[in-house]
């Protein structure tokens, strides 16, 4: 694993890059709300998909001040706008400095939707989305215009978090081969035993079947 500052804008953020040789792409994981690079969950997943031969970026969507801030506040880190922005920007820095073959986006709660925005932005640059308990309903009017293919995955028991997948599902291109697969029996955090291991199943197929070159 490699520590670098990631560029984006005019800031830098903190990140983990593991390259794979012979990797087949590399996946840019955008955390929920609240959480960043260290979150137990995506390093699970990423390592689950390090493991499949896939290179993994894990970043701070937001400077040490920001987060400072966001913590008294809870502001930033529903401000979709600017974290899409980050990450369609820390993309296209990876697809040109890293020289990846293929970039999927990983996004968790609120992070989803950031990776859905930065997908439709960046149509060339994005092969494939997986969203994991995410909200993709606050991507809003950007979600029409995604055509990369497109993996929510929600657990069972999130009900709301559920139909708020559906509804966003039922406004995106029905061309594009976007999908909803619901894990059963895992709540929100997809805490449950052999939840997240299924979760890494599942993006580990979709990243493999949509980043081929």
């Amino acid at each position: 694993m490699t520590a670098l500052a990631v560029p984006a804008g005019d800031v830098r953020l903190a990140g983990d890059l593991v390259e794979v040789p012979r990797e087949q792409a590399v996946i840019v994981f955008a955390h929920g709300s609240g959480s960043s690079r260290l979150s137990p969950r995506n390093r699970a997943v990423a390592e689950y998909l390090n493991g499949r031969g896939f290179g993994t970026l894990l970043f701070d969507l937001l400077t040490p001040e920001e987060e400072e801030v966001d913590a008294r506040t809870a502001r930033l880190r529903f401000d979709i706008g600017l974290l899409a922005r980050r990450l369609a920007e820390a993309t296209s820095w990876l697809r040109s400095a890293a020289d990846a073959p293929a970039v999927g986006l990983f996004g968790a709660s609120t992070g989803a939707a950031a990776a859905l925005v930065a997908a439709a932005r960046l149509p060339g640059d994005v092969a494939a989305v997986v969203s994991r308990g995410g909200r993709p309903d606050l991507a809003g009017p950007a979600l029409a215009e995604v055509r990369a293919p497109t993996l929510l995955i929600v657990g069972g028991q999130d009900v709301q978090v559920l139909g708020l997948n559906e509804q966003a599902l039922a406004g995106m291109d029905d061309t594009a081969g976007h999908r909803l697969t619901i894990v059963p029996g895992a709540g929100h955090l997809f805490e449950e035993p052999g939840a997240l291991e299924e979760v890494g199943r599942l993006s580990a197929e979709w990243f493999a079947e949509h980043t081929r070159r």
